[in-house]
């Protein structure tokens, strides 16, 4: 079931899976970071975090600046905090995103799983 389908973001829930989707297109950018948080918090606030796994799809994210590389950290401890069973992140199609990604998620206590990707399509 889609929640949120905006322009660069759409965000949903299987309930069958009981999983939350969140997939995002190219880069986020500041004025489109609270809305996506907004929506962020109204979707997840629709299920038990602890019998939910949630599901990061890079699969179209874009690279990101280096200097928004720190912000790309915050935002995957952010994730990490959230209280979910467990955390898939779907690899970047792009190769330099991925490498990203994964620099970031080795730098932070990030205690789920980088698969390529996933399972259900959202």
């Amino acid at each position: 079931m889609i929640v949120v389908d905006k322009k660069k973001y759409k965000m949903a829930i299987n309930e069958v899976a009981k999983e939350v989707h969140v997939q995002v297109h190219g880069l986020m950018r500041e004025e489109d970071a609270e809305g996506f948080m907004i929506d962020l918090q109204d979707t997840i606030n629709k299920v038990s975090r602890q019998e939910y796994t949630f599901v990061i799809d890079g699969t179209h994210q874009t690279p990101v600046p280096s200097k928004v590389v720190p912000q790309l950290e915050q935002t995957m401890q952010f994730y990490s905090s959230l209280g979910f069973k467990d955390i898939l992140v779907v690899k970047p199609l792009s190769k330099i995103a991925q490498v990203q990604v994964r620099n970031v998620l080795e730098r932070i206590e990030f205690t789920g799983t980088f698969i390529d990707k996933v399972h259900h399509s959202m």
